[in-house]
């Protein structure tokens, strides 16, 4: 009985290309494993705490129940001096400080201290810097957040401040990690806050594009 002489060279090509094809489909799999496993950018970024200026800010915060992320953070520098590092947390994220503004439910404003100071300075930093970018309707409100600011006493490099903002009670003031005085009622009082950081007339611009997440 003759052999059909095409029949072994058939034979080998058709197991060399059995061979690639299986090698393509393991290195398929363990690319298609390596997808899996690695997790996106955007959610390692997410999940990472962001340092500036040797201060490091937790990638999450929890104010009233509620999970918050941070958005962003920024430096407050005044001629030479590096006053303090801010972080914003925000139920989503936002770009712009209107959209920071507009929403709704707890947020968090940290504030991470780079120098000593005087709590009339604390104060008239952020109760005057509020004043001067509101109507007068918030007047009472203001002269509250502006006792509990000065009853801080002197603060410290390093102490950090949490200005938070929850529907049920307004705006509360914590200094590593323990209430400073009661809180102060209203929405708009923070957002009167949150102007001073992000508003049309931010109290430091190059802060305020870092508090938005602008990274540039």
């Amino acid at each position: 009985m003759t052999r059909d002489p095409w029949r072994r060279p058939a034979r080998r090509a058709f197991a060399g290309v059995r061979a690639i094809g299986q090698g393509l489909l393991g290195v398929a799999l363990i690319a298609l494993a390596a997808f899996v496993l690695l997790p996106s950018a955007n959610a390692a970024e997410g999940a990472a705490p962001v340092t500036l200026e040797d201060q490091a800010f937790a990638a999450d915060a929890r104010v009233a129940g509620t999970a918050l992320r941070l958005n962003g953070v920024g430096l407050r520098a005044a001629f030479i001096y590096k006053v303090y590092v801010a972080g914003l947390y925000l139920p989503t994220p936002a770009r712009s400080g209107a959209a920071v503004r507009a929403e709704a439910g707890p947020k968090r404003l940290q504030v991470r201290l780079l120098m000593d100071g005087r709590s009339d300075d604390f104060a008239r930093a952020f109760a005057g810097g509020i004043a001067r970018r509101v109507p007068v309707g918030l007047n009472d409100r203001i002269a509250a957040f502006d006792r509990v600011l000065r009853g801080l006493g002197d603060v410290h490099k390093g102490d950090v401040v949490d200005l938070d903002y929850a529907p049920a009670v307004g705006l509360t003031l914590s200094v590593n990690g323990r209430l400073a005085g009661p809180p102060v009622p209203g929405p708009d009082l923070f957002d009167a806050l949150l102007a001073v950081f992000v508003g049309d007339r931010p109290v430091d611009v190059r802060m305020k594009a870092g508090l938005l997440g602008d990274v540039s």
